[in-house]
């Protein structure tokens, strides 16, 4: 999708169960590139349609293909309301963080599509989900008017959030980390948005087996599912590829999502009980049939791991100068074991292998038992109920 496409799907706002129907909203959201800056929009869409408070829908992306996969299935669960995509690319070709003479060229000219956008939706809040599209979507925003929710979805505070708290209604945040550095009314921590699914905790022994049972695994059999997020980790791959037969020597089940076009990356030999896949669909059946996961520290898969209680080792990406899915793993404490990158040799799979058997029961509940709680499981309702009171101070 490049800068002037979109899509649609038209319709109204429904009712609630008990008959009556509160007053819809028209939002834009302003966030894409990752599925960590699309996630958390998508999950609140889907409560604000469930409640009947949706009424009209613009949201700003990059136009990258991540973005249409993690929104797969969206506009069916919002029909009948109407949703528009508009691109705002402000990255270079291959993605990355764009120089600040690429904003100065291409910031105005965005925020020109962005303006005409809100006037033809008349949004009455723009949300916004992190990454550069939030800038021109702002500042488009601001000089109509309509107030600005920002989320800060990660524990270290991002750019988009640096840059334009000054200019927003709200800023929300889904951990402690970065909400406790203000004061004031404007800062609010909320928790990570979640999908519906995974508000309700964690799984059951009886539920776990059976998501074991469903994606085709021995559930008597300890299972590691491998999330490298949504673009996948070069550095998870091929750790699993390199130690791929000594796991299925010691009994061990392997769901490895790679990423997209990254099969090449996997162990070559294929081995019983082990399975690589692009992109996992069902991201709570593969947590919920897990024994460990082993992942990324994105924000949204931390949220996860932790509203469902699974140990957890994390790895977090090593070239971000902030550090951010270091922070983001260590506000679930002792419930996950951080692992440097550098440390993905055979040492760490032996003690891997210690930890999904008989040996690590113990140290897996015990984790399980210090994420219990730590997550809360309305964040995705608080962060609707703050995008309404800003909304109704809209002129």
């Amino acid at each position: 999708m490049n800068a002037t496409t979109s899509s649609r799907v038209r319709s109204s706002s429904v009712a609630t169960a008990t008959g009556s129907t509160p007053r819809a909203l028209r939002i834009a959201l302003a966030g894409g590139g990752t599925g960590g800056h699309i996630l958390p929009g998508r999950y609140l869409l889907e409560h604000a349609a469930e409640r009947g408070t949706l009424a009209d829908v613009v949201w700003f992306q990059t136009g990258r293909a991540v973005e249409a996969r993690a929104m797969a299935g969206l506009a069916e669960r919002l029909a009948p309301i109407e949703l528009e995509r508009v691109a705002l690319s402000l990255e270079p070709e291959g993605g990355g963080a764009p120089g600040l003479g690429r904003l100065g060229v291409l910031t105005l000219p965005a925020a020109r599509r962005a303006r005409a956008a809100l006037r033809r939706h008349r949004a009455e809040v723009l949300v916004g989900l992190g990454g550069f599209t939030t800038l021109p979507a702002a500042l488009a925003a601001r000089s109509l008017g309509i107030p600005i929710v920002l989320v800060e979805i990660n524990a270290a505070e991002g750019r988009a959030t640096r840059w334009l708290a000054p200019l927003s209604a709200r800023v929300v945040h889904a951990w402690r980390a970065t909400a406790a550095k203000h004061d004031g009314a404007k800062h609010r921590w909320i928790g990570p948005p979640l999908a519906a699914r995974f508000q309700r905790g964690a799984c059951s022994e009886i539920e776990s087996r059976a998501a074991a049972e469903a994606l085709g695994f021995d559930p008597d059999r300890p299972l590691l599912v491998v999330l490298g997020g949504s673009q996948g980790a070069l550095g998870l791959n091929r750790f699993v590829a390199a130690h791929a037969a000594f796991f299925a020597a010691n009994g061990v089940q392997i769901l490895h999502q790679t990423g997209p076009g990254r099969l090449n990356e996997t162990a070559h030999e294929n081995f019983e009980g082990q399975r690589a896949i692009e992109y996992v669909d069902d991201v709570h059946r593969a947590l919920a049939a897990a024994t460990v996961v082993l992942c990324r520290g994105g924000a949204s898969t931390l949220a996860e791991v932790g509203a469902l209680a699974r140990p957890a080792c994390v790895v977090p990406y090593p070239h971000s100068a902030d550090r951010h899915q270091e922070r983001n793993a260590r506000e679930l404490g002792a419930g996950v074991r951080i692992v440097d990158e550098t440390k993905l040799d055979a040492t760490f799979a032996r003690d891997l292998v210690l930890l999904l058997g008989p040996a690590g029961e113990r140290e897996r509940r015990a984790m399980g038992a210090a994420l219990a709680g730590i997550v809360p499981r309305d964040g995705v309702a608080r962060l609707w109920t703050e995008i309404e009171a800003s909304a109704r101070r809209a002129p």
